[in-house]
């Protein structure tokens, strides 16, 4: 006995039927108008003050209630227009008034709410003030106080709320001129619609524009970060590759001496020969692991450096290299020069290098000045260059008064804002202490300590 499954499926047209775009689409918009204007439409959402910037004292403290003032004004001027615009007077005037200045008020404190009575006081004042001809469905108060509450409510919610606002206003002056202004022959609904339609494309310019300019700063700020953090990396990368290097010639010179040590003493014990073997293994050991964990921050077309990195020693050769270029730069040297570990000079010897091209790059002409002084705890370096002699006179590149004939430099460059960053991952990783800013009297100054222990140089010396 086979037993048949049946399944039932929806038929076409019923309740599973895919809802067409056309449908979600007016689904989605009253369920935007349900969400900005009716629910929590009486919500208490005061208006902030304003961040006052300036000076300390009573005029920042006060300059906070700005906006509130101007919305206190503006109604004031709505109830005003109303009490010079209602037929009669006494309590007629004084009730429209009031009905024109309430809901200008009350966008301070409940926006959206302000909106629904601004729409309930022109109905109360369109009967009450007997309005007609061109004051039909607003009079002249009513049409200031709905305006102004247009424009406070749209500044202070959304576009799509602005939107629906306009919407809602347009039908409801329809409305009421279709169903009770029927012996009335011009309104004031069309002035209604245009005034409005401007002020709130406006409002929401400036909302677009504001909202544009929020994310064209966030954008900013991640980007700024990611190139700080882009820039560290590169600059560690740099110094591991250097570092590899001169790590890596001194592991291969422990493993030679290692190896050939045995061989300079005559009958050397078996203990001492096994000691250095062991010495030998340790090192190549060591050098094959660091080659090959340093060796990821190679990049694929990095070629090792054919001569030693430089040192302290290079230094006058890297002076001159700068005195062409047309650098004045004057070098200083205290205390007994002595050899240090090799990567105290490389970084010492990158540190001044890189200061004299930011020299270079933003004070061409100016005159710069190296010292170099050997203490007992370590090494201290200090660059310092003069403000450019003519300041007024440099061009952009390309200028047309970039000429040699006229004797200008061109504009100096910005950089890439990488040395500074460079000079201070060289002395962390060296334990040490560096600063860098605008010198006394104009220019630049970097200045560095690299500590080196008395045992480690004493090394060194030997």
């Amino acid at each position: 006995m086979t037993e048949t499954t049946h399944t039932q499926t929806t038929p076409a047209g019923g309740a599973g039927r895919p809802r067409s775009p056309e449908w979600r689409l007016a689904a989605d918009a009253l369920r935007g108008l349900r969400q900005d204007l009716f629910d929590d439409a009486f919500a208490y959402r005061p208006l902030p003050r304003t961040r006052a910037v300036g000076r300390s004292g009573r005029t920042t403290r006060y300059t906070g209630w700005t906006p509130h003032a101007v919305v206190i004004a503006l109604g004031g001027l709505a109830a005003l227009v109303a009490l010079a615009s209602t037929s009669g007077s006494g309590l007629p005037s004084l009730l429209c008034a009031l009905l024109a200045l309430g809901p200008v008020l009350l966008t301070l404190v409940r926006p959206v709410g302000a909106f629904w009575f601004s729409l309930a006081a022109t109905t109360v004042v369109s009967v009450v003030g007997g309005a007609t001809g061109m004051d039909w469905p607003w009079g002249p108060g009513s049409f200031v106080s709905h305006l102004t509450v247009l424009t406070v409510v749209a500044i202070r919610t959304r576009p799509r709320t602005a939107a629906w606002m306009w919407v809602l206003t347009a039908v409801y002056g329809f409305v009421t001129d279709t169903l009770l202004g029927w012996n009335r022959y011009d309104t004031d609904v069309a002035p209604m619609l245009l005034l409005s339609a401007l002020i709130l494309l406006a409002v929401t310019v400036r909302h677009i524009r504001r909202q544009a300019q929020r994310e064209v700063t966030a954008q900013q700020t991640v980007t700024e970060a990611e190139r700080s953090r882009r820039t560290l990396l590169e600059e560690r990368t740099t110094i591991a590759r250097e570092l590899h290097d001169v790590v890596a010639h001194h592991m291969s010179v422990v493993a030679i001496q290692a190896e050939a040590a045995p061989y300079r003493v005559e009958n050397p014990p078996e203990e001492l020969e096994k000691a250095f073997a062991t010495i030998r293994e340790n090192a190549v050991a060591a050098l094959t692991e660091l080659r090959r964990v340093l060796g990821v921050v190679r990049a694929e077309d990095y070629e090792a450096p054919d001569a030693p990195q430089p040192t302290l020693a290079d230094l006058d050769r890297l002076l001159a290299n700068v005195r062409e270029t047309g650098l004045d730069v004057q070098k200083a040297v205290t205390g007994a020069v002595r050899e240090l570990p090799q990567g105290v000079e490389l970084s010492a010897y990158r540190i001044v290098q890189e200061a004299l091209s930011n020299s270079l790059r933003h004070a061409p002409g100016a005159g710069a000045r190296v010292e170099i002084g050997y203490v007992l705890g370590g090494l201290g370096l200090r660059v310092v260059n003069g403000p450019p002699p003519a300041p007024h006179l440099v061009k952009p590149a390309g200028h047309p008064a970039t000429t040699p004939e006229r004797g200008l430099r061109p504009h100096p460059s910005m950089g890439a804002g990488h040395g500074i960053t460079g000079m201070r991952e060289r002395v962390t990783m060296l334990n040490g202490e560096m600063t860098a800013g605008p010198a006394a009297g104009g220019g630049y100054e970097v200045t560095v300590f690299l500590p080196v222990p008395a045992d480690i140089a004493s090394e060194g010396e030997a």
